[in-house]
């Protein structure tokens, strides 16, 4: 509780008002260097890397299609053909509110209705196209290093997906793609701001386009912070 901007147990009105918490900044430094790609989660990154024949890596062996992760979308998908990914695990324990790796301006958002199997190590190296099955959430960013996209995938026992200027997105009323387009009410993102939080342990994404980025070495199954470095702009 010492990390958490409300230290006092008794002043959250409910489970998840706690769960969903906000920290103290000096706890999270965020990297200040202009090329840095930040974590956007405290979690374990647990696949990093290339994007290879629209193929994202989910665990040894298992392989899952990019053009199905984005909602079925070849537009979206033709954007970060041959690009980076990486992904990270949230456990029960860690902070779950999500934010922006990379400064940007907010594009476009899907929700894309699905299953809510757990997505833990287990789940994850034995049922195939996890990611795309799973519900989810979809926001893509221009940023000064072309469009970069921040995936937020439900899981068994989330209650809800929530943006700070849509609120609550998933669960939906009605299981079908929704679909936001922000060209007219431009939304500027700072590094580092929040841009949204689950209830209960996830998976996020975050994808960039080809030759743009790098990946620190030696980042995959690595417990990493909200606001270190992970990577840098070439």
């Amino acid at each position: 509780m010492t990390l958490a901007l409300e230290e006092n147990p008794e002043h959250y009105i409910n489970f998840n008002h706690f769960f969903t918490r906000s920290l103290k900044p000096e706890k999270r430094p965020i990297s200040t260097n202009i090329r840095d790609i930040i974590s956007p989660v405290d979690g374990t990154i647990s696949q990093i890397g290339d994007i290879k024949e629209n193929q994202l890596i989910q665990a040894k062996k298992i392989n899952y299609n990019l053009q199905a992760l984005l909602g079925g979308s070849a537009k979206l998908a033709a954007q970060f053909h041959g690009g980076q990914f990486a992904t990270f695990y949230l456990a029960p324990q860690d902070y779950h509110r999500v934010h922006i790796p990379y400064s940007g301006e907010l594009k476009e958002m899907l929700y894309v209705p699905g299953r809510l199997f757990s997505v833990n190590a287990e789940t994850t190296t034995e049922l195939p196209n996890l990611f795309v099955r799973n519900e989810r959430v979809i926001i893509l960013f221009s940023t000064p290093v072309g469009p970069m996209a921040v995936i937020l995938v439900g899981a068994m026992l989330v209650g809800s997906i929530n943006t700070p200027w849509e609120g609550i997105i998933a669960p939906a009323p009605n299981r079908h793609i929704y679909h936001w387009h922000y060209l007219d009410n431009k939304v500027s993102l700072r590094k580092g701001e929040e841009i949204g939080q689950f209830q209960l342990g996830s998976t996020v994404i975050i994808l960039f386009t080809p030759n743009r980025i790098k990946w620190l070495a030696e980042l995959s199954d690595k417990k990493v912070k909200f606001g270190e470095c992970i990577g840098q702009t070439i």
